[in-house]
């Protein structure tokens, strides 16, 4: 079973805004590197954006400007901000807590489609 739980993705037409939300366990969000990933038939997995433990952020190229990462410490959630849609930006969107050595949780991801 997936150990996280992504949800808010949905249909936009191009130019708008969806907000995905990703509901972590309390017992490890605070030791998490928190990450969006993005999969598309037919293109390779891509790391959307990252949040580290020490408030960096880092985004792939193509979202940059458009897209933010950001974390909840008190309700123990992490969010992707997506602004200026394209159908590009269709894909399946999965959040991830990095746990280092302990290993990744994965959720079960979430539809974003964008189209007219």
């Amino acid at each position: 079973q997936p150990h996280l739980k992504e949800s808010g993705g949905g249909w936009v037409r191009p130019g708008g805004s969806l907000t995905l939300s990703c509901i972590v366990p309390d017992t490890i969000f605070n030791f998490s590197v928190m990450k969006w990933y993005r999969s598309a038939p037919g293109k390779m997995r891509e790391l959307v954006a990252t949040s580290t433990l020490d408030g960096t952020t880092d985004y792939l190229d193509s979202v940059k400007g458009r897209f933010t990462i950001s974390r909840d410490n008190v309700k123990s959630t992490a969010y992707l901000q997506m602004n200026d849609l394209s159908p590009d930006d269709t894909a399946a969107y999965y959040c991830v807590a990095d746990l280092g050595t302990l290993g990744d949780a994965w959720g079960q991801g979430t539809q974003v489609t964008v189209s007219s």
